[in-house]
């Protein structure tokens, strides 16, 4: 699986954590920066892997920064991304199994860092439901048009 990964300088530390995970877990990481802790604007870093999604040159993403809002909004305005923003285990396992998200944005500042890699995984290990859930995704995508 090939996963674009990016944040801004927030939630740099938790995007480095993320990518030697993932890249020791054997995925493929496309890494969109920020390359510090030295403040930058998100958009800069989230719009690039939303897109990579988007043209299917990825797999996934995931987008770090304080909060995780900033990169669930920036993240949705690209057609054919489904960010969600989970905070916990349940809400990221939620946002594929109901929502087939593609895009999980996270919080450096509320997350705690035993939670991490739990969320992360739950998110890459939860499958898509279908059904009455696959009605309400294309409904999603046909707003989108």
């Amino acid at each position: 699986m090939k996963i674009a990964i990016a944040s801004d300088h927030a939630g740099f530390r938790y995007k480095e954590i993320i990518k030697k995970y993932l890249c020791e877990k054997g995925f493929e990481v496309l890494d969109h920066g920020t390359a510090s802790e030295e403040s930058v604007d998100y958009p800069d870093f989230i719009r690039p892997a939303a897109l990579e999604v988007a043209m299917n040159k990825v797999d996934r993403a995931i987008g770090v920064c304080g909060s995780g809002i900033g990169v669930s909004i920036v993240a949705n305005k690209v057609r054919g991304v489904r960010a969600a923003l989970a905070l916990n285990e349940q809400m990221a396992e939620l946002s594929v199994m109901h929502n087939n998200a593609n895009f999980l944005a996270l919080s450096e500042r509320f997350i705690d860092e035993n939670c991490l890699l739990k969320i992360v995984d739950a998110w890459l290990n939860a499958k898509f439901e279908g059904g009455r859930h696959l009605r309400r995704v294309n409904k999603i995508e046909q707003l989108e048009n």
